[in-house]
């Protein structure tokens, strides 16, 4: 059941959009190069009646909590009426950052609906989405759509061991090992190592998450 919903979402990925409530964003990551002005993401409300407020705004990755990212969103906050679409437009602000791999942030996308009037005790329904921002150098050795196909797996013990000597972060869709999936796989930075516990040994297959959001074919080890 897991797996069949997990389907759908990336089904819904295929199809570049992410709706939740009337709000239905252009797409599930946004991909900056370095050589670019700016990146957009597409933000329309779908739904026929209600209109909704939209704040948005870039945080750092987990390691960096707490620093402002070097991203500004405009608009950061302004109000999007029924069947409307706007733009979200995203500028890198200038930051000293590695320049032989990529580095990540997250697109924050709340979604805010109006309580009814005359309900002054009605609570509002504040949605809040995540996306994530590659930040691409300029001159990156390696094929960006290829590049899950060269991770390194090996097992010790009860942990799986994954390294990622490229220059670009692998999302994953799925891992398994001999026919066990891992829960939750996650994402797998560049020219680094991640490790999850296994139950068994066995052959290695994983799909990633494409640039699109689409996934990718099998490999294995």
């Amino acid at each position: 059941m897991n797996r069949f919903i997990a389907s759908i979402a990336i089904l819904f990925s295929c199809l570049s959009c992410m709706a939740h409530a009337g709000i239905i964003m252009g797409g599930t990551r946004v991909i900056y190069h370095a050589s670019d002005r700016e990146a957009s993401l597409s933000v329309t409300n779908a739904d026929t009646h209600t209109p909704y407020l939209v704040q948005s705004w870039v945080e750092n990755d987990a390691a960096s909590k707490g620093e402002r990212a070097p991203f500004v969103v405009t608009p950061p906050l302004f109000r999007l009426d029924p069947e409307q679409k706007n733009l979200l437009r995203i500028n890198f602000t200038g930051a000293q950052l590695p320049y032989d791999r990529e580095s990540v942030f997250w697109l924050n996308v709340k979604s805010i609906s109006p309580s009814q009037k005359g309900n002054s005790n009605k609570l509002q329904v504040n949605i809040k989405s995540k996306f994530k921002i590659f930040y691409r150098p300029t001159g990156l050795a390696g094929d960006p759509a290829t590049a899950w196909q060269n991770l390194q797996f090996h097992i010790s013990g009860k942990r799986l061991i994954a390294s990622n000597p490229t220059a670009y972060f692998i999302s994953f869709y799925s891992i398994s090992v001999a026919g066990k999936e891992i829960d939750e796989p996650g994402m797998i930075a560049p020219l680094a190592s991640k490790e999850w516990p296994i139950e068994s040994s066995g052959q290695v297959k994983w799909r990633a998450i494409n640039d699109f959001g689409g996934i990718t074919d099998y490999a294995q080890r």
